[in-house]
């Protein structure tokens, strides 16, 4: 059985962070990259802490252990992560950079969980706890992850900017709360 909730203690971390390193594209195929999508950004223990204690980390839970996350990240590190700076400065650009929003920093599901509701299901528990404090879930999918592409777009995930940066094109996509 399923549970979407949120982080509440440092093992549901170390255990975002084992499964994060099982999905990075340099432990995958590249097949498995095409087929099974993949993770960009690389998260140590401090910053994934500090993260989750301005706002908690939705996560799926499977007998105890997490299955899956979906980071939630403040603005207020915008500067932490240099590869995600570019994606702040062009959300800046935008109507929906104006209005309150959180960025879903990451998303991954176990393999031996893809296929069974988890997606749609942390981002239902990620709705819930930020509605009535943000107006929508801002995140970006490198345009050759298809498969995160395909995944965001069927749950209402709508194109907010397209644009090239570390030699890869990326899609800002957003979510209305």
């Amino acid at each position: 059985m399923l549970e979407f909730t949120t982080t509440t203690n440092l093992t549901e971390l170390l255990q975002i962070l084992e499964l994060q390193q099982q999905n990075l594209p340099e432990k995958l195929s590249e097949a498995d990259k095409k087929e099974q999508g993949f993770v960009t950004v690389r998260h140590n223990f401090e910053l994934l802490k500090k993260m989750n204690d301005v706002h908690p980390h939705i996560i799926a839970k499977s007998n105890g252990n997490v299955v899956g996350y979906a980071l939630s990240m403040s603005i207020f590190f915008r500067n932490d992560i240099p590869i995600l700076i570019p994606m702040f400065d062009e959300i800046d650009t935008t109507l929906q950079g104006t209005k309150p929003y959180i960025l879903m920093g990451q998303i991954c599901i176990d393999k031996h969980y893809r296929g069974k509701g988890v997606f749609r299901g942390l981002y239902t528990k990620m709705k819930e706890e930020f509605s009535g404090i943000y107006d929508s879930i801002i995140t970006e999918v490198d345009e050759e992850n298809t498969r995160s592409m395909n995944a965001h777009k069927a749950i209402g995930f709508k194109t907010l900017k397209t644009y090239r940066s570390n030699n890869h094109n990326w899609e800002i996509i957003y979510l209305d709360i």
